[in-house]
Protein backbone atom coordinates (compact mmCIF):
# COMPACT_ATOMS: atom_id res chain seq x y z
CA UNK A 1 0.00 0.00 0.00
CA UNK A 2 3.40 2.69 0.70
CA UNK A 3 4.49 1.86 -3.15
CA UNK A 4 1.48 1.90 -4.40
CA UNK A 5 0.99 5.13 -2.55
CA UNK A 6 4.22 6.93 -3.37
CA UNK A 7 3.02 6.01 -7.13
CA UNK A 8 0.10 7.69 -7.07
CA UNK A 9 1.17 11.24 -5.51
CA UNK A 10 4.22 10.96 -8.31
CA UNK A 11 4.41 11.32 -12.47
CA UNK A 12 4.09 7.81 -12.65
CA UNK A 13 0.38 6.54 -14.38
CA UNK A 14 -1.33 4.28 -12.34
CA UNK A 15 -4.09 2.78 -14.25
CA UNK A 16 -5.91 -0.08 -12.18
CA UNK A 17 -5.39 -1.54 -8.54
CA UNK A 18 -6.38 -4.54 -6.87
CA UNK A 19 -7.29 -4.51 -3.31
CA UNK A 20 -8.54 -6.70 -0.51
CA UNK A 21 -11.45 -5.07 0.92
CA UNK A 22 -10.81 -4.23 3.84
CA UNK A 23 -7.55 -1.93 2.96
CA UNK A 24 -10.03 -0.26 0.55
CA UNK A 25 -10.66 2.71 2.70
CA UNK A 26 -6.87 2.91 3.14
CA UNK A 27 -6.02 4.04 -0.66
CA UNK A 28 -5.72 8.21 -1.10
CA UNK A 29 -8.27 9.75 -3.69
CA UNK A 30 -8.16 8.57 -6.68
CA UNK A 31 -9.30 10.06 -10.41
CA UNK A 32 -11.83 8.66 -12.18
CA UNK A 33 -9.08 6.85 -14.56
CA UNK A 34 -7.88 4.92 -12.41
CA UNK A 35 -9.89 1.68 -11.40
CA UNK A 36 -10.26 -0.20 -8.19
CA UNK A 37 -10.92 -3.91 -8.26
CA UNK A 38 -11.62 -5.49 -4.96
CA UNK A 39 -10.19 -9.09 -4.99
CA UNK A 40 -9.44 -11.66 -2.48
CA UNK A 41 -6.16 -13.28 -1.05
CA UNK A 42 -6.38 -15.80 -3.54
CA UNK A 43 -7.20 -13.92 -6.33
CA UNK A 44 -3.63 -11.55 -4.85
CA UNK A 45 -1.84 -14.79 -4.81
CA UNK A 46 -2.93 -15.64 -8.41
CA UNK A 47 -1.75 -12.29 -10.00
CA UNK A 48 1.07 -11.70 -7.85
CA UNK A 49 4.54 -12.82 -8.70
CA UNK A 50 5.19 -12.67 -5.11
CA UNK A 51 4.78 -15.87 -2.59
CA UNK A 52 3.41 -13.89 -0.33
CA UNK A 53 1.50 -10.79 -1.93
CA UNK A 54 0.46 -7.77 0.24
CA UNK A 55 -2.86 -6.23 0.50
CA UNK A 56 -2.70 -4.50 -2.81
CA UNK A 57 -1.46 -4.48 -6.02
CA UNK A 58 -1.36 -1.58 -8.76
CA UNK A 59 -0.78 -1.94 -12.83
CA UNK A 60 1.33 1.26 -14.01
CA UNK A 61 1.99 2.65 -17.17
CA UNK A 62 5.90 2.01 -17.48
CA UNK A 63 7.20 5.72 -18.61
CA UNK A 64 9.18 6.25 -21.43
CA UNK A 65 12.94 5.89 -20.65
CA UNK A 66 14.74 8.71 -19.31
CA UNK A 67 17.24 10.18 -22.02
CA UNK A 68 20.90 9.19 -19.61
CA UNK A 69 22.27 12.76 -21.25
CA UNK A 70 19.52 14.37 -18.86
CA UNK A 71 20.89 12.23 -16.01
CA UNK A 72 24.34 13.31 -16.63
CA UNK A 73 26.21 15.04 -13.73
CA UNK A 74 26.23 18.92 -13.65
CA UNK A 75 26.03 20.20 -10.35
CA UNK A 76 25.39 16.99 -8.27
CA UNK A 77 27.09 13.69 -7.91
CA UNK A 78 25.55 10.84 -10.03
CA UNK A 79 25.55 7.53 -9.08
CA UNK A 80 26.58 4.79 -11.71
CA UNK A 81 25.67 0.82 -11.80
CA UNK A 82 28.29 -1.24 -13.43
CA UNK A 83 26.60 -5.07 -13.85
CA UNK A 84 24.68 -4.75 -10.92
CA UNK A 85 22.36 -8.32 -11.23
CA UNK A 86 20.55 -8.99 -8.20
CA UNK A 87 16.97 -6.72 -8.00
CA UNK A 88 17.03 -6.73 -4.37
CA UNK A 89 20.38 -4.99 -4.49
CA UNK A 90 19.05 -2.60 -6.95
CA UNK A 91 15.90 -1.60 -5.09
CA UNK A 92 18.04 -1.06 -2.31
CA UNK A 93 20.55 1.04 -3.79
CA UNK A 94 17.25 2.91 -5.38
CA UNK A 95 15.60 3.43 -1.93
CA UNK A 96 18.83 4.44 -0.29
CA UNK A 97 19.90 7.07 -2.63
CA UNK A 98 15.87 8.43 -2.17
CA UNK A 99 16.87 8.38 1.28
CA UNK A 100 20.09 10.79 1.37
CA UNK A 101 18.52 12.79 -1.30
CA UNK A 102 20.13 11.50 -4.55
CA UNK A 103 17.68 11.31 -8.04
CA UNK A 104 19.79 9.76 -10.65
CA UNK A 105 21.22 6.62 -11.15
CA UNK A 106 22.67 5.38 -14.41
CA UNK A 107 23.15 1.68 -15.11
CA UNK A 108 25.03 -0.01 -17.87
CA UNK A 109 22.34 -2.15 -20.61
CA UNK A 110 23.48 -5.52 -18.07
CA UNK A 111 22.28 -3.95 -14.70
CA UNK A 112 19.21 -6.01 -14.29
CA UNK A 113 16.04 -4.33 -15.41
CA UNK A 114 14.44 -1.65 -13.16
CA UNK A 115 10.91 -3.09 -13.58
CA UNK A 116 11.87 -6.10 -12.54
CA UNK A 117 8.83 -6.99 -9.96
CA UNK A 118 11.41 -7.78 -7.07
CA UNK A 119 13.40 -4.79 -7.83
CA UNK A 120 9.81 -2.19 -7.97
CA UNK A 121 9.47 -3.84 -3.98
CA UNK A 122 12.67 -3.31 -2.90
CA UNK A 123 12.65 0.15 -3.72
CA UNK A 124 9.56 0.88 -1.22
CA UNK A 125 8.06 3.37 -3.52
CA UNK A 126 11.30 5.22 -4.12
CA UNK A 127 11.34 4.48 -7.99
CA UNK A 128 8.38 7.17 -7.77
CA UNK A 129 11.10 9.40 -7.13
CA UNK A 130 14.48 8.34 -8.17
CA UNK A 131 15.42 8.59 -12.10
CA UNK A 132 17.06 5.74 -13.74
CA UNK A 133 18.25 5.15 -17.27
CA UNK A 134 20.64 2.52 -19.08
CA UNK A 135 23.65 3.46 -21.12
CA UNK A 136 27.26 2.29 -22.32
CA UNK A 137 28.91 3.37 -19.93
CA UNK A 138 32.20 3.26 -21.74
CA UNK A 139 30.81 5.97 -24.09
CA UNK A 140 29.40 8.27 -21.32
CA UNK A 141 32.35 7.87 -18.89
CA UNK A 142 34.78 8.47 -21.67
CA UNK A 143 33.58 11.69 -22.75
CA UNK A 144 32.98 13.07 -19.28
CA UNK A 145 35.89 15.89 -17.64
CA UNK A 146 34.03 15.80 -14.32
CA UNK A 147 35.75 13.76 -11.81
CA UNK A 148 34.86 9.79 -11.90
CA UNK A 149 34.99 7.66 -8.43
CA UNK A 150 34.68 4.27 -8.30
CA UNK A 151 34.48 1.77 -5.54
CA UNK A 152 37.36 -0.52 -5.72
CA UNK A 153 39.62 -2.39 -3.81
CA UNK A 154 42.96 -0.64 -3.59
CA UNK A 155 41.61 2.84 -3.50
CA UNK A 156 41.93 5.99 -1.07
CA UNK A 157 40.34 5.72 2.36
CA UNK A 158 37.05 6.89 1.52
CA UNK A 159 36.87 8.71 4.87
CA UNK A 160 39.59 10.99 3.85
CA UNK A 161 37.91 11.79 -0.06
CA UNK A 162 36.94 15.49 -0.45
CA UNK A 163 33.76 15.14 -2.29
CA UNK A 164 33.40 17.60 -5.23
CA UNK A 165 29.89 18.88 -5.66
CA UNK A 166 29.71 17.15 -9.21
CA UNK A 167 30.97 14.10 -10.33
CA UNK A 168 30.39 9.92 -10.62
CA UNK A 169 30.04 7.71 -8.62
CA UNK A 170 30.76 4.11 -9.95
CA UNK A 171 29.40 0.59 -8.11
CA UNK A 172 30.30 -3.02 -9.94
CA UNK A 173 29.10 -5.66 -9.98
CA UNK A 174 28.05 -8.20 -6.88
CA UNK A 175 30.80 -10.61 -8.14
CA UNK A 176 32.96 -8.87 -10.46
CA UNK A 177 33.81 -5.19 -9.16
CA UNK A 178 33.88 -2.57 -11.58
CA UNK A 179 34.81 -4.00 -15.31
CA UNK A 180 38.48 -3.35 -16.46
CA UNK A 181 37.49 -0.81 -19.51
CA UNK A 182 35.05 1.42 -16.69
CA UNK A 183 37.90 0.82 -14.40
CA UNK A 184 40.22 2.50 -16.88
CA UNK A 185 37.80 5.64 -16.83
CA UNK A 186 38.16 5.68 -13.37
CA UNK A 187 40.00 9.15 -11.74
CA UNK A 188 39.90 8.16 -8.55
CA UNK A 189 39.51 5.29 -6.39
CA UNK A 190 37.95 5.13 -3.10
CA UNK A 191 38.30 2.30 -0.80
CA UNK A 192 35.87 1.41 2.15
CA UNK A 193 38.16 0.31 4.82
CA UNK A 194 37.17 -2.86 6.71
CA UNK A 195 39.19 -4.91 9.85
CA UNK A 196 37.22 -8.96 9.37
CA UNK A 197 38.38 -11.36 6.55
CA UNK A 198 34.98 -11.21 4.26
CA UNK A 199 36.28 -10.43 0.68
CA UNK A 200 34.18 -7.83 -0.25
CA UNK A 201 30.97 -6.00 1.08
CA UNK A 202 27.52 -5.79 -0.90
CA UNK A 203 27.12 -3.46 -3.64
CA UNK A 204 24.17 -1.63 -1.77
CA UNK A 205 26.09 -1.64 1.43
CA UNK A 206 28.76 0.12 -0.74
CA UNK A 207 26.36 2.49 -1.81
CA UNK A 208 24.67 3.60 1.76
CA UNK A 209 28.53 4.12 3.24
CA UNK A 210 29.42 6.39 -0.19
CA UNK A 211 26.36 8.63 0.30
CA UNK A 212 26.84 9.00 4.39
CA UNK A 213 30.16 10.18 3.52
CA UNK A 214 29.43 12.61 0.49
CA UNK A 215 26.60 13.87 2.83
CA UNK A 216 28.82 13.83 5.71
CA UNK A 217 31.31 15.72 3.76
CA UNK A 218 28.94 18.22 2.46
CA UNK A 219 27.49 19.13 5.87
CA UNK A 220 30.91 19.82 7.12
CA UNK A 221 31.71 22.42 4.20
CA UNK A 222 28.38 23.82 4.53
Amino acid sequence: MKSITEFLNSQYSVQSIYCLAAHIPKLPKLSQKQKVFEVSEQDLIKISTLKTPQEALAILEIPKEDDFTRLKAKEELVFVLDGVQDPGNLGTIIRTLDWFGFGKIICSPDTVEVYNPKVVQATMGSLARVKVAYADLKELLSEEKLPIYGTLLDGKNIFEVKWPSSGYVVLGSEGNGISKEIKALVTEAVTIPGAGHTESLNVAISAAICCTEIKRINYIKN
